[in-house]
């Protein structure tokens, strides 16, 4: 049976939302569509992605049916569409800006000068209707919002302001209309402070809009590395044609300069590649017949013609996009926890305004009934939902885009929350200490080793093997077929094969193996243990049972390996190196390294198990590798990283994918953790600490004390500007460099 292919993730752009109650609106609504597996909804960027079995059209009429309104985003140019979005609704904004305060400023002018006219002059009632006609511009979002939300009994931001505003206007116009059912100590318009709030609210939403927009620059910077044309050669003609409009198996001409439009082989020519968008490295790669080229990388020097072999969402550059949006995506658990709270914010707000009024009303100077007005009002709108629901979400946006940018993508922002509690990183050697691009170094033994050797492990995409495999190639030993082959993880492999007109059982692997065979490896087992003390890797022939030989293999250290893992001790972390190989072999490597402790001769499910005895013991777990024999381990660790050059299992069974295949990555994305996770307190005490002291001094708590009651628009000033402080605290991670720290003294004492 044919195993069922995952539903392709939707994702909407979701227009009116205006805090993180509106949030918990969308999601629910999305959730309750039949076939829908799951949601997550972004009030950063103002889109929602689904999965499960259910059409975009009916993800956003159930949007819509809840007072707010959606639209598919297709393709690789995403943020291309939203940003086009998001400009016009930023040139919406200024223009209510300026209309707003426009009326403002002259009103405020009055306001603090001698000039007002009397309450009786008819300026008033033309100032009120001049204010009305500007709040039914400039604020039309607000009270649309708010009108939305109380239709489907929820409350959300729009709801406190269109309430504070609201009042202060329809107790303005009581004033001017019916001054004598007004205390004459309480006859008091607040005109100005309505406009006001509004054109600080407009100006403040405008500039978080700018601040939010740098957040997505990683996504944009990967965009711009996709080409908008390709060149195709179709019936011997060339001509340019769109990306999306390239096929599977069509030639493609890439010449000097251009960008490689999409993944696939090089048929014809030789030219040289700038893959340091994938490796990090600075030197070019050279690319012929046969070898392997990834769209978005630089072609420089040549021009050749290649063959399409991955488009459109399935190339690597689509994966890293859509990687690093999920990822930014995602809510971690303190971010789920904020979103209950700030669900239940606003209902509790419209709960404290209500009792400032009627404490005011019942207890305070005269005239009670403005000093009432006034304080109600300030209290709605000096209270942030907006700050707490971009508290947690803005900061994993930015932290996990700067990660992009360093070459490490995280599968989610709980991997970047995760990796600040490590305790204890595991370390493969093989391709992760280990450049992973072994060559033999000696063969020992019979003339056939090798070329058995080689035979037996064709098709295997082991760097052990790619080695024997090169150097049976470069010496132009031919290869014999193998009958009845078998592969042994962590052992080796074995088959029959024809020596000298008679078949022969050969196995071919590590010296574990042979003596669980009973093969008695005699002179070569002195050869190997000397071999193995500078570093090489021995994998021994055995013929009918029979030893036969060796092939000694080295696999050089990686340059920056040894700086690297002393950079992880020095951030008091217990470095382990654990691999299949001999154990002599595995402590020279590790000697060379300065790991804390290594583990040799381990089978891959004993990897994992170690893995578990850790975390038993209390360790919080990091694993490190690349290899098909790692997946389980990596699977199991509290934190899983591999290797980009690594298999595929390894990657999908990780946490965080190293591009650069660095280790320097690991600390990188270790300190990258804290600078978040740090970030994300900054933001929540700041946005705890606005609302739990700015509304209680909105509510008049010192004015029996020092006299002092805040006026509404500074209340709309500092609403706005606690939301921009969120948005520019979170963008300082897009400036974070990584801090290469020296091993300590005091490290070693560090708990194991």
């Amino acid at each position: 049976m044919e195993a069922s292919t995952p539903p392709v993730p939707i994702r909407l752009s979701i227009a009116g939302m205006g805090c993180a109650g509106c949030v918990a609106s969308v999601e629910d609504a999305l959730r309750a569509v039949p076939g829908v597996q799951n949601v997550v909804v972004s009030f950063v960027e103002h889109t929602a992605v689904v999965t499960g079995t259910v059409t975009a059209a009916t993800l956003v009429a159930a949007v819509r049916s809840a007072g707010y309104d959606a639209a598919e985003l297709c393709g690789l140019d995403d943020e291309n569409e939203k940003d086009q979005q998001d400009a016009l609704y930023a040139a919406r904004l200024l223009r209510k800006t300026a209309v707003s305060g426009a009326l403002a400023i002259p009103l405020l002018i009055l306001g603090m000068t001698d000039w007002a006219p009397p309450l009786e002059s008819p300026f008033w009632l033309v100032a009120g209707l001049a204010t009305l006609l500007v709040l039914g511009y400039a604020a039309q979002h607000f009270f649309v919002g708010a009108w939305r939300a109380f239709r489907n009994h929820t409350a959300n931001m729009d709801v406190l302001i269109a309430l504070g505003v609201g009042t202060g206007w329809f107790y303005s116009m009581a004033v001017v209309l019916f001054p004598e059912s007004i205390p004459t100590l309480a006859r008091h318009v607040y005109f100005e402070a309505a406009v006001t709030i509004v054109t600080f609210l407009n100006l403040g939403a405008w500039l978080e809009g700018r601040a939010r927009h740098r957040t997505s620059a990683s996504i944009r910077n990967l965009l711009n590395l996709q080409p908008r044309t390709a060149r195709v050669v179709r019936d011997g003609h060339e001509s340019d044609v769109s990306i999306a409009d390239v096929g599977l198996g069509e030639t493609l001409r890439v010449r000097p300069g251009e960008r490689i439009p999409v993944d696939g082989i090089v048929l014809e020519g030789h030219s040289t590649v700038d893959e340091s968008m994938l490796s990090g490295e600075a030197f070019a790669v050279e690319k012929s017949h046969g070898k392997p080229v990834v769209g978005g990388t630089i072609n420089q020097s040549g021009t050749f013609l290649m063959e399409a072999q991955r488009i459109g969402r399935d190339t690597v550059l689509a994966h890293i996009i859509e990687m690093v949006r999920t990822a930014q995506q995602s809510k971690p658990t303190i971010g789920r926890l904020v979103d209950r709270v700030a669900s239940v914010f606003v209902p509790v707000v419209l709960i404290l305004a209500v009792l400032t009024f009627l404490c005011w009303f019942n207890f305070g100077p005269d005239p009670r009934f403005s000093y009432a007005i006034v304080a109600s009002m300030t209290v709605l709108v000096i209270a942030c939902p907006c700050a707490l629901g971009l508290a947690t979400p803005i900061s994993i946006m930015v932290g996990v885009g700067r990660a992009a940018e360093c070459g490490i993508l995280m599968r989610n922002g709980e991997a970047l929350q995760q990796a600040r509690r490590l305790t204890t990183v595991v370390l493969d050697k093989t391709g992760t200490i280990t450049s992973g691009r072994p060559c033999v170094t000696a063969v020992r033994g019979e003339n056939s080793v090798l070329p058995i050797a080689a035979s037996l492990e064709v098709g295997s995409e082991h760097p052990i093997a790619r080695a024997i495999l090169s150097s049976a190639k470069d010496q132009g030993l031919l290869l014999s077929a193998i009958e009845g082959f078998q592969a042994l993880p962590g052992r080796g492999v074995e088959g029959q094969v024809r020596l000298e007109g008679q078949t022969v059982r050969a196995t071919f692997g590590s010296a574990r193996w042979m003596e669980e065979q009973g093969v008695d490896l005699g002179d070569l087992a002195t050869d190997a243990a000397e071999l193995s003390r500078t570093g090489h890797t021995c994998l021994f022939l055995a013929l009918d049972g029979r030893a036969a030989g060796l092939v000694a293999v080295s696999d050089p250290v990686r340059a920056d390996a040894a700086a690297a893992i002393q950079r992880l001790r020095g951030l008091g972390l217990w470095v382990m190196m654990l691999t299949g190989d001999r154990r002599a072999t595995a402590q020279a490597v590790a000697d060379a390294v300065g790991v804390d402790s290594v583990l040799a001769e381990v089978l891959p499910a004993d990897k994992a198990a170690e893995i578990q005895r850790l975390q038993a013991a209390g360790a919080v777990v990091a694993m490190v590798g690349d290899g098909i024999n790692d997946a389980p381990a990596l699977a199991c660790s509290d934190l899983g990283f591999a290797i980009g050059s690594g298999t595929d299992v390894a990657i999908e069974s990780a946490d965080v994918i190293l591009l650069h295949g660095s280790l320097h990555a690991v600390a990188d994305a270790i300190q990258l953790s804290q600078a978040t996770v740090r970030n994300i307190h900054q933001n929540l005490v700041g946005a705890f600490l606005y609302n739990i002291l700015c509304i209680p001094i909105a509510a008049g708590i010192l004015y029996p004390l020092m006299g002092i009651l805040i006026n509404p628009m500074i209340a709309g000033a500092a609403m706005a500007a606690s939301s921009i402080t969120v948005v520019s605290n979170a963008n300082r991670l897009r400036h974070f460099r990584p801090k290469h720290k020296p091993l300590s003294d005091e490290s070693d004492e560090r708990g194991r």
